[in-house]
Order: C-alpha cells, then structure tokens, then sequence
C-alpha cells in the first residue's frame, strides 16, 4: 500500500473492527508510517501534547494535524518525511477523534518502552 487511498481503506477496516483505542491508534499510526518515514500521535495532556504511538525517526520537519472531539483539540496526527497529503492526514485526523479520548498516563516512562512491553 503505497497510495492515501490504501491507506485509507486499511485504516477504516481497522477502526471497523474497533478494540482498545492503545491498539487501534497504534495500527492507524504504522499504517501512516506506510507512507511517511516518521509518524506519530501526541494527546493533550494538562494542556501540553505528549506524543504517545509513533513509528520511525523524528524528522526535523514535523507536519502536525489537530485532533478534535466536539470542537475540543484532544491530540494532533503528527507526520514526517515526506510531502503531504493533507486531504488525506485531515481525514485520519477526523475519524480517529473518538480513539483519541483515552488517558495516556505511563507514569514517567517512555512510550517506546510501553509499547515494547505492550
């Protein structure tokens, strides 16, 4: 899958099979990963952006696409590495808003560690 619209499709089966919102935002991110080097969630927290799932390298350049649910920003979709589609990553953005309500606390550690484990 190397085009949006792929990838869009493996995204809506992934949210039409549902599960816990950790697993699910983790498969939408290594669907975006697909198609951009570096890709990644942050969630508001405490009115900062922690960035929870992500695959590849932080690239320099980070496009960040604003997650809201009923018009409160709750996460950003973060991408990198790439030109973007953003038709495509501000349509992600909106159907995984509902995914994007969950506490991320991991008491100090590193989601690379969690996910690790996971």
């Amino acid at each position: 899958m190397s085009t949006a619209s792929g990838a869009l499709e493996a995204i809506d089966r992934i949210l039409n099979r549902g599960g816990d919102a950790d697993d699910v935002l983790r498969q939408v991110v290594e669907v975006g990963h697909r198609l951009y080097p570096y890709a990644a969630i942050a969630f508001v927290e405490t009115g900062e952006l922690v960035v929870g799932p992500e695959a590849g390298e932080a690239p320099a350049r980070i496009e960040a696409f604003p997650i809201s649910f009923q018009s409160s920003p709750v996460a950003e979709l973060r991408v990198g590495g790439a030109p973007v589609d953003r038709a495509f990553l501000e349509r992600v953005a909106t159907i995984i808003s509902a995914y994007c309500l969950v506490g991320w606390d991991t008491a100090g550690e590193p989601w690379t560690e969690l996910r690790e484990r996971g």
